[in-house]
């Protein structure tokens, strides 16, 4: 097992942006250190807690200050911009790493984001495909290109000029991309089965209960068997809270008292989840009531 690192992040409302992304720079370097495997950031665009507003702005800032660990997008929420930039900003930051990206892909689930971007009353899950799959062939094709979908088109037939490259977005450093990766929240995970047939590979979200984060290996299985591909537990990443200290007082203190940024990540998570009707991800029994779900009981299952 290897160990890596996942932060959405989420900070404390009226604490310095500046002084948050900082710190947040500072663990990602920190992990780097240490001999970490992966680190993978969020983004999201219109809330005063999750403030990297851009997963890949935020890695390009550290393609330097790193040198071994695998940086990962944790994700680009694909419905929220065109194509062919997501393709041109991916492609570069495989550069500006050298090839140690992992471009990681979602729907996004904040709902602000989606209103904000017009796309909430859409089929976001159906823009989420095909923006996929039009990266994926702008970076196996060539340009002009010619894609047309029910969302977005691509092309640069009409400003073409091949010979000063006019016209053309970058490919990626690694053949034929980076390895594509998936957030996966929901227990026996049809998405992870869709990921695992084209060869994608899933991360079970931290905060899915550990008994439904289970389930995600035998759909990961099934759809590597339908892709033809062969399942390997080293490509299943799974997201923990864990916490580690000297010993048990100082481990639950800092996990569990007031301050706590446990404690202010999951009131934040409960809260957006209750609101969104999505309180089943925490449920070890699906006929719970929602107001059994408490702050206590989630971090009680959550935060190890």
């Amino acid at each position: 097992m290897k160990l890596s690192f996942f932060t959405m992040p989420i900070h404390p409302l009226g604490k310095p942006f500046a002084q948050s992304i900082a710190e947040d720079r500072e663990a990602f370097i920190l992990a780097d250190k240490l001999g970490y495997a992966e680190a993978y950031c969020g983004e999201h665009t219109t809330d005063q807690a999750e403030i990297i507003t851009s997963c890949v702005a935020f890695l390009a800032s550290l393609a330097y200050e790193t040198k071994n660990i695998r940086l990962g997008t944790g994700t680009v929420n694909m419905p929220n911009s065109h194509p062919a930039r997501i393709a041109a900003e991916v492609a570069m930051l495989d550069h500006m790493l050298e090839g140690r990206l992992n471009f990681g892909i979602s729907p996004g689930g904040l709902m602000s984001d989606a209103e904000v971007f017009g796309s909430i009353d859409k089929d976001r899950n159906a823009m989420f495909v095909e923006s996929i799959n039009m990266v994926l062939d702008i970076w196996a094709g060539e340009a002009p290109y010619n894609l047309k979908g029910d969302f977005w088109e691509v092309s640069t037939e009409r400003t073409m000029m091949r010979d000063i490259g006019q016209g053309d977005i970058m490919k990626p450093f690694q053949a034929p991309h980076p390895p594509i990766v998936g957030t996966a929240v929901a227990p026996f995970s049809q998405g992870v089965s869709a990921m695992a047939e084209r060869g994608w590979q899933p991360i079970s979200g931290n905060f899915l209960l550990p008994k439904w984060a289970a389930t995600h290996w035998p759909k990961y299985v099934e759809g590597c068997e339908k892709g033809g591909f062969t399942p390997d537990y080293a490509d299943w990443r799974v997201a923990r809270n864990i916490c580690v200290a000297d010993d048990m007082e100082t481990a639950r203190a800092y996990a569990r008292d007031p301050g706590s940024p446990y404690v202010l990540y999951y009131s934040q998570l409960l809260t957006k989840l209750r609101a969104g009707k999505r309180l089943n991800l925490f449920k070890e029994d699906q006929n719970m009531h929602d107001d059994e779900v408490t702050l206590d009981y989630v971090l009680d299952r959550l935060v190890i």
